[in-house]
């Protein structure tokens, strides 16, 4: 779900900058503007895996402020166990009586609806591309190679002149309305089956113009696009600009045309005469290039008509102006982390001592008007109350045969909402009484036994020491943390009795110190002359340099 909602923010700010410097380059030539929807696209798509390997730069949101008191929930675990009662533990209810609901599950499945809409959206999309590039190719598999000279001998001065060495197959479909460009490697120009009616001008025309879209690899560009469109398909910004997108190569192509010495007044009148015989293009052929769609006809034929208008290639100082440009504005978007401080949800993750998660534990939650509520963890450990506000609160979690824990919590910034929970393994208490018969000592005894001075004590000296090893997956996450633990040196000078003393330590931090003390050695810690255990308290740093 945050995935899913850092996509969105992060493609829609970079779809809006691609719109923006597209709007502002309404004076220059198509063909920039394409480039500059194109890159923008490209960025869109890219900005959120490049967001996972870049450092983060938080920024905390204020908080939003409000009186309204959290609803009450008192929701004990299912099937739990009769645990003895906490320690000053809170009260369930209020004035107005406690009300039982399980609102963690409620927000999970919510969460669960909306990427799975997603996900469907995603499925649909890309389904009807697939779909058109499957027919597109089954028509091209179908259509009738052009073999007459006159046209290849076109086909081959309009491919020199674009320096174009790959080859370029011209084919005539059964489609009335079928006239575009599509393919990487081997290019296919599909002409209508009426195409055999035209006049050489006009096949020069039409292959000036899809030629064009083989050089500037606008089918490419345009497939891409249509991939980014259907994982952003909720973003009406992906489908601006991609129609934009689409209309800017048509322009650009107009452009090359023109540049190819045919006449704007030449030009038009073939192209009105080509969207009359193609009026009614079929929406299947999206994922094609073509050339004669109404929806972009009345606008290229004003531009073809306008002298004035730029129609220049951009120059690579350009092109590599407008990537600077759009990398200072995809940089700071792929880093920045906007963490809202409240009212969000409060969850949080509970461990054992070896890393596993605990589902089933009494989560209960107290502010400061002593208001309680209670949830329990689920399968995966996960626990999660009802959005609060930003404040200090007290924390209860308790499950049988572990520790009780409670902990003060301020919740300020954004990350103070997701919390990490480890519990101890509950202690083992016997009392054993021996009573004998108390021996009387010997008159004078006191007076002739010497008084023994103790706090005589040798240190231990380490002689084995191996230093932790920071986890993988922390380091990746750029995570850091602190491990305070307390061991036992034995008599031998051995490490025993390693436990972890906090509560708010992940598991990955906690397993790499405690494997790293468990191997200390040292020498026999001597109290008097004697061996004796004591107790060390190590506090394991785990920490990332800029």
């Amino acid at each position: 779900m945050t995935m899913l909602v850092g996509l969105a923010i992060r493609s829609t700010a970079m779809l809006a900058a691609g719109l923006l410097l597209s709007a502002c380059l309404a004076k220059r030539s198509a063909a920039l503007r394409h480039r500059a929807l194109a890159s923008a696209l490209l960025a869109s798509a890219l900005v959120m895996p490049v967001s996972l390997v870049l450092p983060a730069w938080n920024v905390t949101l204020p908080a939003r402020v409000t009186d309204a008191s959290p609803i009450v929930i008192s929701a004990p675990p299912a099937e739990a166990p009769t645990s003895t009662p906490m320690e000053g533990r809170p009260g369930r209810t209020t004035d107005h009586g406690p009300r039982t609901t399980d609102l963690g599950p409620r927000t999970t499945d919510v969460a669960s609806v909306i990427v799975f809409a997603w996900l469907a959206g995603v499925f649909v999309v890309a389904g009807t591309l697939i779909a058109g590039l499957l027919r597109i190719r089954r028509v091209a598999a179908r259509a009738a190679r052009v073999e007459d000279r006159r046209w290849l001998q076109i086909l081959d001065t309009v491919a020199s002149r674009y320096r174009l060495t790959r080859e370029i197959v011209i084919s005539r479909t059964d489609s009335p309305s079928l006239l575009a460009t599509w393919g990487i490697v081997r290019p296919h120009v599909l002409l209508p089956r009426h195409a055999h009616d035209w006049t050489l001008d006009r096949l020069h025309v039409v292959l000036c113009h899809e030629l064009a879209h083989v050089r500037r690899h606008d089918w490419l560009v345009q497939i891409g696009a249509e991939a980014v469109r259907a994982i952003l398909w909720f973003d009406p910004l992906a489908w601006m600009a991609c129609t934009r997108l689409r209309r800017e190569s048509e322009q650009a192509c107009d452009d090359e045309v023109l540049g190819m010495g045919v006449g704007g007044r030449e030009y038009a009148a073939h192209l009105l005469d080509l969207a009359r015989q193609c009026r009614r293009p079929d929406s299947a052929w999206a994922s094609a290039m073509p050339m004669a769609h109404p929806s972009t006809l009345e606008r290229r034929i004003v531009a073809m008509l306008n002298p004035r208008l730029d129609r220049r290639m951009p120059s690579r100082r350009v092109m590599g102006a407008l990537a600077v440009l759009l990398l200072l504005v995809a940089l700071p978007v792929a880093a920045v982390r906007a963490r809202q401080a409240g009212p969000a949800p409060l969850t949080g993750t509970i461990y054992d001592v070896t890393g596993a998660v605990l589902p089933g534990v009494e989560v209960t939650l107290v502010d400061a008007n002593e208001i309680t509520q209670v949830v329990t963890s689920n399968a995966s450990g996960r626990f999660e109350f009802p959005p609060v506000v930003a404040g200090k609160y007290t924390l209860h979690v308790a499950l049988p045969g572990f520790r009780t824990l409670r902990q003060v919590l301020e919740l300020r910034d954004g990350h103070d909402w997701d919390r990490v929970v480890m519990l101890q393994v509950g202690e083992v208490q016997e009392t054993v009484t021996v009573r004998e018969s108390r021996v009387g000592a010997p008159q004078g005894a006191a007076s002739r036994q010497p008084v023994r001075i103790g706090g005589n004590i040798k240190p231990p000296l380490k002689v084995k020491d191996v230093r932790p090893t920071y986890p993988a997956s922390m380091r990746e996450a750029g995570l850091t943390g602190v491990v305070p633990i307390e061991a036992i040196i034995g008599v031998d000078g051995t490490v025993s009795s390693v436990r972890v003393i906090s509560a708010q330590v992940h598991p990955d931090f906690a397993i790499a110190a405690i494997d790293a003390v468990r191997q200390w050695r040292f020498t026999p810690t001597l109290l008097n002359g004697r061996p004796v255990e004591v107790v060390m308290t190590v506090s394991v740093r785990f920490d990332l340099e800029d």
